[in-house]
């Protein structure tokens, strides 16, 4: 039975990494849960180092990312942003992704400054 529970758990997670000249440049996850009531969905996290940012590398993880979500029957990805990261948020919801709610005063960052933590979700019918 144990072993049931962790290959169905695996099938709903992914790691991606994005590489270049030998460099880790970025990476993707998604992370299901081994419960029922949350097989449906799976939580998004996405990070690109600085030095490269503007080259495509966070759009590609995300593609693939819901790629992989849609043909493995995902149904829902779900995700977490700063509010700051507008950029993100509008990528976020070009690929189908709503704002579903606010965590307000959610974060306390270098600045001292308290931010919100915005909630999306992408439903995949």
């Amino acid at each position: 039975m144990r072993r049931g529970l962790n290959k169905s758990y695996k099938r709903r997670n992914l790691f991606l990494t994005a590489e270049v000249r030998g460099r880790i440049a970025g990476f993707s996850r998604c992370e299901g849960a081994d419960l029922n009531r949350f097989s449906h969905k799976t939580e998004f996290g996405v990070c690109v180092l600085k030095d490269f940012w503007g080259y495509g590398i966070g759009t590609n993880l995300l593609q693939q990312s819901i790629f992989w979500a849609d043909a493995s029957g995902i149904k829902k990805i779900a995700l977490q942003v700063l509010e700051t990261n507008e950029k993100a948020i509008k990528r976020y919801q070009t690929y189908g992704f709503e704002i579903e709610g606010i965590l307000k005063n959610d974060k306390i960052l270098s600045d001292g400054k308290y931010y919100n933590t915005i909630i999306m979700g992408r439903w995949n019918e």
